[in-house]
């Protein structure tokens, strides 16, 4: 299927709870997370348990802005590679994908702080090739070795172009679900949803050699509006 980079696609969670959510710009996975603070809170207030019922309407807030959902737009999709995720540039360099050995690619490595959104967008234009998950650690996500050894997800993708692109969701210290919203066969455009880690994490992007990087380490990224590679001329 063809998705418009903020339309339902394949895989995204349905239903009226998921639905509502995704109307106040909140990730439909995070719903039951909101409400369940929210209903506690507001049975606080009812028994006239003030204290209680700021705490967990707080705790609510709180869980809301790690699950918002804002909606992103590029404008851009032909040559060039979107950060599929929010956070700081962590790591620059090349090697392959766990998994996906034999061919070299650019890698560039994003860090989610608890702080960052954590909903994931498709980087390219293209399609689904493989989504391949591999269970492990809960190391913290900004070191080298969380790629090696934690729990991960490997999404590979297929170009207009005949390119091979990958990225893969790592789960952190205290990120301990990965949710991917793809599957093969899936035709995706840039910048549309694909997934989230929850509360702290890593994602790699490998990115073809024949693309000039435009981001260094250190720089801010946003998810399908950053674009941090571009097809060389």
């Amino acid at each position: 299927m063809v998705s418009h980079p903020d339309s339902h696609q394949a895989g995204e969670p349905t239903g009226r709870v998921a639905n509502l959510a995704g109307r106040i710009g909140i990730a439909g996975e995070g719903a039951i997370h909101v409400l369940i603070p929210l209903a506690i809170g507001a049975l606080a207030a009812m028994f006239g348990i003030a204290w209680l019922a700021i705490i967990f309407l707080l705790i609510a807030l709180a869980v809301a802005l790690f699950f918002r959902d804002p909606n992103r737009s590029s404008g851009l999709s032909r040559g060039v590679v979107l950060s599929a995720a929010d956070g700081r540039v962590c790591n620059i360099g090349e090697g392959s994908p766990p998994g996906l050995p034999g061919e070299t690619f650019q890698r560039v490595s994003v860090f989610m702080s608890p702080l960052d959104v954590h909903v994931n967008r498709a980087p390219i234009d293209g399609e689904v090739l493989s989504v391949t998950h591999t269970p492990g650690q809960f190391r913290a996500a900004y070191s080298d070795e969380a790629a090696l050894h934690n729990e991960r997800n490997l999404v590979v993708m297929l170009d207009a172009s005949g390119r091979r692109h990958a990225f893969v969701q790592v789960a952190g210290y205290l990120a301990r679900r990965i949710v991917c919203r793809v599957r093969p066969h899936d035709h995706v455009m840039a910048g549309s949803r694909i997934g989230l880690i929850m509360f702290g994490s890593r994602l790699d992007h490998f990115i073809p050699r024949d693309f000039r990087l435009t981001i260094a380490v250190g720089d801010r990224v946003r998810a399908g509006e950053t674009v941090i590679g571009e097809v060389l001329q």
